[in-house]
């Protein structure tokens, strides 16, 4: 037995203890969470190397070659622009993790070899990035599912549809995902928030799988993404691009809203950074500001999409950007 099969066992060991423990209410924390307010959403993952915004497993992992990847210039971006959290995609639709998972030797971390040799852990140096600034780190995950045909994603001749996950998943798609996230949940020390994008594919899976995520860390704040359903989702969640195209009156909590929300919402025109992206496409500080103001008067938090670029850093105009929106902020009251 090699040594990351020996991990998974004990995990999968570890993994069974936890479910025995009852999570304890998130009612706090969910109001607790309004008081953060304003959020950086951060898309950076295989598919920044790939121009597409579903990547679908079978790119080349020597694509992911970050010229000067810095979490540090991120969180300093974020924390001049008065973000109080931030959410990375650790593991997007092509299944990429960016951390060094002990249940998958082809599609983790150490495939990038043109980072760091394969050595590196850019969750980690998320989360000590951000934590040394005083902002909460969350982190996001994609569901098993189907995303091919869309948003780039096309698989050529002979390639085989992975439904999101690394090739290891293919018996037990739901079990691998609680694996990872038993890592993440157990590795890198407190996480604040948890996104889980497309849980709607997991059908009658999802209330075992976020018990699971509650056994490890009961005061994690969880949002499944487009639920409004505190049944489902302990922060109720609003995809404002995505809604705005199929039901604007549900892209935004209503003026009413009981329910602490959050709404995520891009910088610019795009999820990934894309070669074509210009400074001309950034929404400005004031709609920015705006927009923190709208949602928060809603008893929302607004989630802002900043993604880096190749080089792994966020372009100099969306440092730019969020300084003036930081400014802004500071002189203009809600």
């Amino acid at each position: 037995m090699n040594q990351k099969s020996i991990v998974a066992v004990l995990a999968g060991c570890m993994m069974l203890t936890a479910c025995t423990q009852m999570p304890v209410s998130a009612e706090n924390p969910r109001e607790e969470f309004l008081s953060w307010k304003f959020g950086m959403f951060i898309h950076f993952n295989v598919a920044t190397y790939n121009e597409r915004e579903w990547a679908n497993g079978h790119e080349d992992p020597a694509s992911f070659a970050p010229e000067n990847l810095d979490c540090g210039q991120w969180a300093d971006a974020a924390r001049s622009a008065g973000m109080n959290y931030a959410v990375l995609t650790v593991k997007h639709t092509g299944g990429w993790c960016l951390w060094d998972s002990q249940y998958t030797d082809s599609h983790d971390i150490t495939a990038f070899k043109n980072y760091k040799n394969g050595k590196g852990d850019i969750v980690r140096e998320f989360v000590d990035a951000f934590r040394a600034r005083g902002i909460k780190v969350g982190l996001y995950y994609c569901a098993p599912g189907s995303y091919i045909n869309k948003h780039g994603n096309v698989l050529l001749e002979g390639q085989e549809n992975l439904f999101g996950m690394p090739p290891e998943a293919k018996q037990d798609p739901v079990g691998f995902m609680k694996n990872q996230l038993t890592e993440l949940l157990t590795d890198y020390g407190p996480i604040d928030l948890l996104w889980i994008d497309q849980y709607r594919k997991l059908g009658d899976r999802w209330p075992g799988v976020k018990q699971h995520i509650k056994s490890m860390q009961p005061d994690c704040l969880i949002i499944a993404n487009n639920s409004h359903d505190p049944m489902e989702t302990d922060i109720f969640s609003y995809e404002y691009p995505w809604m705005m195209k199929r039901n604007p009156e549900l892209a935004l909590p209503p003026e009413d809203n009981q329910h602490p929300g959050e709404v995520c919402d891009i910088f610019s025109n795009s999820w990934f950074w894309k070669t074509k992206e210009e400074a001309s496409h950034l929404k400005s500080a004031e709609k920015v500001v705006d927009m923190i103001h709208l949602c928060n008067r809603r008893r929302a938090n607004y989630l802002l999409n900043v993604a880096p670029d190749k080089t792994g850093q966020l372009p100099a105009y969306y440092v730019n950007r969020l300084n003036e929106v930081g400014e802004l902020l500071g002189s203009v009251q809600p």
